[in-house]
């Protein structure tokens, strides 16, 4: 059966693929640890079915878009051949808004384009079926003659869901929906909530000690976490559209909130995320890096407006995922107002004291009304410890 596990310890380091789609070190299957959650599909127990394998592929093809194609999901695809001992022949995955689908991708990866009539088109995502900047995937799918489509999960806009589907069965095509569907409902949380509701997904990041505090004493070293957990969090940048803080850690910090130390093939057609600082005086230090190096026109300024109108407006602006890096009075509102909808707390192995806590904000009036991390995943870099999962917050 398949299972879901915490990230092996080594997924705290990139992996290597030499000519193929598991690391050289450890057999991971390739960017199976490009999740928002941590999590991983262990290789030790195999799919129940040929569909559920070939879409694990389709799935690792799709990672490789996260963090790229905002404001469209990251999708991927594998064409499969072969009756006895079928094979993947085609495979793809989407690159950015405005350029080819996976479908598409896939189709194009084909040695020859005879090879798809007849084929299973493992996907997964709904193949489109509107014409918007590129041409339908559904229409594509039949001109190559793919007998067979299996889907993860279908397009979660209200206004497309299941049209593609239909396409499908309508011309003759068997489609299968539902395989690994909460797996490529996972690839694009973003996405998924942004699409129906025009809000981002916010994820409340935070490096922290044992007692809940961000702020080291005077002259002490500026870090609390260890280098292991603040590579990871360069990995977690990398996969969303804007990382927001407050004015008092941009005055107190001078914080870069860029992408940082990946390696070539990872960073590559990768966007810098948009650095939003949000700030009730707009005192803000004009020498700041944000404002004064080579990414300064990916920053953005919000004075004297509620968090909730700021990511109101970068939705409206196509951003689907934001990243919340503190500090504590800008946490505390997003939990108050309810705007958080996952968490990645890194917690280091020191009691500091002192008054700078994570979060701030009115907080709750019993434990009954407090939010909670549903299944939370844990895994350590070195002495300090990951803490991710997707808020859940009572009834009102």
């Amino acid at each position: 059966m398949q299972r879901g596990i915490s990230a092996p310890r080594s997924v705290a380091k990139w992996h290597t693929w030499p000519g193929s789609d598991f690391c050289a070190d450890c057999r991971l299957p390739r960017g199976l640890f490009l999740r928002f959650d941590g999590r991983v599909s262990d290789p030790a127990f195999p799919p129940e079915s040929l569909d559920e394998r070939f879409l694990q592929a389709a799935l690792a093809e799709g990672r490789r878009g996260v963090g790229k194609t905002s404001p469209n999901p990251a999708v991927g695809a594998v064409i499969v051949r072969g009756e006895g001992e079928p094979r993947i022949v085609g495979s793809g995955w989407h690159r950015r808004a405005g350029l080819p689908h996976a479908e598409i991708e896939a189709l194009r990866s084909l040695p020859e384009p005879s090879l798809a009539r007849g084929a299973t088109l493992y996907v997964t995502l709904e193949p489109c079926s509107t014409h918007g900047r590129t041409p339908p995937c559904t229409q594509a799918i039949l001109d190559a003659g793919i007998r067979r489509v299996v889907i993860g999960c279908l397009d979660p806009n209200p206004a497309h869901a299941g049209r593609g589907v239909e396409i499908l069965r309508a011309a003759g095509v068997e489609v299968r929906v539902g395989v690994l569907e909460e797996d490529c409902r996972r690839l694009n949380l973003g996405f998924n909530q942004w699409i129906v509701t025009r809000m981002p997904w916010v994820i409340a990041k935070a490096g922290m000690s044992l007692d809940g505090r961000i702020a080291r004493p005077p002259e002490s070293p500026r870090w609390i976490t260890n280098e292991a957990s603040r590579a990871d969090t360069h990995r977690l940048r990398a996969q969303v559209d804007a990382i927001l803080v407050g004015g008092g850690t941009l005055r107190a910090d001078n914080p870069q909130l860029t992408v940082r130390g990946l390696p070539p093939e990872a960073a590559a057609d990768s966007p810098q995320p948009w650095r939003v600082i949000v700030s009730r005086s707009g005192n803000l230090p004009p020498e700041s890096a944000v404002f004064t190096d080579e990414h300064r026109d990916r920053t953005l300024v919000f004075t004297g407006r509620p968090l909730r109108e700021v990511l109101a407006e970068l939705g409206r602006q196509g951003v689907t995922s934001v990243l919340i890096e503190g500090g504590m009075r800008v946490l505390g509102e997003a939990f108050d107002e309810r705007l958080v909808n996952q968490v990645c707390f890194y917690v280091a192995p020191l009691l500091l004291g002192g008054p700078v806590l994570v979060t701030g904000g009115l907080g709750v009036g019993s434990s009954a009304k407090a939010p909670r991390i549903v299944n939370p995943q844990y895994e350590r870099f070195g002495d300090d410890v990951r803490m991710t999962g997707e808020v859940e917050y009572p009834a009102r």
